[in-house]
């Protein structure tokens, strides 16, 4: 660990790539596809096509390989910055309502694969 750094991290974060379909809560079916960086039981980072405002809700869609079906979830964005300008942006997500048996699976699955 560096000195003075402290991990605020509730839960062990595993780096992956996972198809998620995301949109913003408010306009529905208008779904943008994209993937994640790293995910936790408490949220993920992935990237998107466009900044978020800090406080935005997102439906999101995702694909797991320890899940047979699409999980519903829905997130609000932590923080939003830029990669490379009007292209790439990482998107930081805490999820919100999560079920929790899906919570559980989350949980096992990082752990198992860490």
């Amino acid at each position: 660990m560096v000195k003075g750094s402290l991990e605020r991290r509730r839960y062990s974060r595993l780096k992956g790539n996972f198809i998620v379909s995301y949109r913003i809560k408010e306009l529905p079916g208008n779904y943008d596809l994209s993937q994640t960086k790293d995910v936790n039981q408490g949220g993920m980072m992935l990237t998107t096509n466009q900044i978020f405002e800090n406080g935005t809700c997102l439906m999101m869609i995702i694909r797991l390989p320890f899940v047979s079906k699409k999980i519903e979830v829905l997130g609000e964005v932590v923080s939003s910055k830029k990669v490379v300008r009007n292209l790439i942006y990482e998107t930081r997500i805490k999820f919100l309502n999560l079920n929790k048996d899906f919570f559980k699976k989350l949980g096992k699955f990082i752990e198992d694969n860490l």
